[in-house]
């Protein structure tokens, strides 16, 4: 019998991860990501959830003083982070099966990681994300405003928006509401999301 091909949770960024680490444009996204990080307490606790190699989200997270927890489900990338911010905590694992470090934090980011999950995928995440915020804590991602899907530049694969009306959806059903959207540089559209003070779920 032939040997089972094993899955791929980090979406064909494992086979990519030199080729996404030379092409990451590092000034994409920074100002839009510290604008947010603005919102949070000084020195707050941050998952970066598909966090790559770290260049440049988490780079300027820490470089402003925050406390980052990097998730990302490819080796390379996960070593790469690891070598780059020795201070940082890491995890080798996909976002939709990691346990977040068994904490909770003050924000979330998940940059360029949404629309790679499948659809059926995405609201557990959304989900969980929602039970590892503190009271109050923010959740910044991104995914483009409208549902569409597309080939993945990198690896070929098939990305896929839900659109803003669902994500609404999945954001109130997670006790989650959207309280800003923006566009940068890239033409990146994020979604800025906030879990209530006191949490009624």
């Amino acid at each position: 019998m032939a040997n089972a091909v094993p899955l791929d949770r980090s979406n064909g960024y494992e086979q990519v991860a030199e080729s996404f680490m030379r092409a990451r444009n590092p000034r994409i996204g920074v100002a839009t990501v510290r604008e947010w990080s603005r919102t949070l307490p000084p020195a707050a606790s941050i998952l970066d959830l598909g966090c790559g190699h770290g260049v440049p989200i988490s780079q300027a997270l820490i470089g402003d003083g925050f406390a980052v927890y990097g998730v990302d489900a490819s080796p390379k990338l996960t070593a790469a982070f690891r070598e780059r911010f020795p201070q940082a905590h890491a995890e080798c694992a996909a976002a939709e099966e990691s346990d977040f470090f068994g904490r909770r934090f003050d924000g979330v980011v998940a940059w360029g990681l949404m629309f790679l999950l499948p659809a059926d995928v995405q609201p557990i995440v959304i989900g969980k994300v929602a039970g590892a915020l503190n009271p109050g804590g923010r959740f910044l991602f991104t995914s483009p405003s409208g549902p569409i899907t597309w080939s993945d530049v990198l690896t070929g694969r098939t990305s896929v928006s839900l659109g803003r009306k669902v994500y609404l959806e999945i954001l109130g059903a997670a006790g989650l509401t959207l309280i800003g959207e923006a566009c940068d540089e890239g033409d990146n559209h994020y979604y800025s999301v906030a879990k209530a003070l006191e949490c009624t779920r």
